[in-house]
């Protein structure tokens, strides 16, 4: 049984995630924005171990979000879910790429770590500043957090998910893709002994290795998002090597 942190799991695919996760025995600790949204979490996946509330908009409330998954002691896998997409450039800045990156550097690392990319990533750009700051800025953003995760830790499975476009309230009705496909990738990472599972640096979309943009893959790239990450939020990222391990 694997123990199991998901950011923005109070509905959509991180509640999806949380509840499929659980069904298949694991432990799972949820997350939401707000009181409400945390019983409203709750109620839909009650099998959960806890839910913890912060806004990641908020800076200071992620970082006291770090402080209480580390005072909860070890997890296995964190699936960073969590994400907006019709908001102000700041906002998604804060949400899609601050608080991943925040989150990551502060709790304990774990065995295995998920992130929440797109499709859309092919539109972005990976020096883009914060004051046009888009949603496919922020999931190329997601992917080099990944890839830069994988270079540093290598003792952690760090991957990248594009979900698809799903009929989710982010998603809308239309959308076109398999709702359960959406979530079932992040979950087949976070859990899975398959040995496609258990590798590291990929970017997958339904459980198979997508093409993505190559600047994801530039190390200088990677180095300036870290570096712009941690000017912003005061966290610097801790770095891993060899002789760590």
């Amino acid at each position: 049984m694997a123990r199991i942190f998901i950011t923005g799991s109070a509905d959509g695919l991180g509640q999806l995630a949380a509840k499929a996760l659980i069904s298949q025995g694991h432990a799972v600790v949820l997350h939401a924005r707000n009181a409400q949204r945390s019983q409203e979490a709750l109620a839909k996946n009650p099998g959960a171990e806890d839910v913890l509330t912060a806004d990641l908009s908020n800076m200071d409330e992620t970082k006291e979000l770090a402080a209480r998954v580390n005072a909860l002691g070890s997890f296995d896998a964190i699936i960073h879910n969590a994400g907006v997409y019709q908001a102000p450039g700041e906002v998604i800045f804060s949400v899609n790429t601050l608080a991943p990156y925040i989150l990551t550097s502060l709790i304990q690392k774990p065995k295995r770590l998920v992130y929440l990319s797109s499709g859309m990533h092919r539109q972005g750009r990976a020096d883009a500043g914060k004051n046009r700051y888009t949603y496919s800025d922020s999931k190329l953003h997601d992917l080099m957090l990944s890839m830069a995760v994988c270079r540093c830790w290598p003792d952690v499975y760090a991957n990248a998910v594009d979900p698809g476009w799903v009929p989710t309230k982010m998603g809308g009705n239309a959308a076109p893709d398999d709702l359960d496909k959406g979530y079932e990738t992040q979950v087949w990472l976070a859990a899975s002994n398959d040995q496609q599972a258990l590798v590291s640096g990929r970017y997958f979309h339904h459980k198979k290795e997508d093409h993505y943009l190559p600047e994801a893959n530039d190390v200088k790239l990677q180095e300036k998002l870290l570096a712009i990450c941690a000017l912003e939020t005061g966290v610097d990222f801790p770095i891993t090597t060899i002789r760590d391990l």
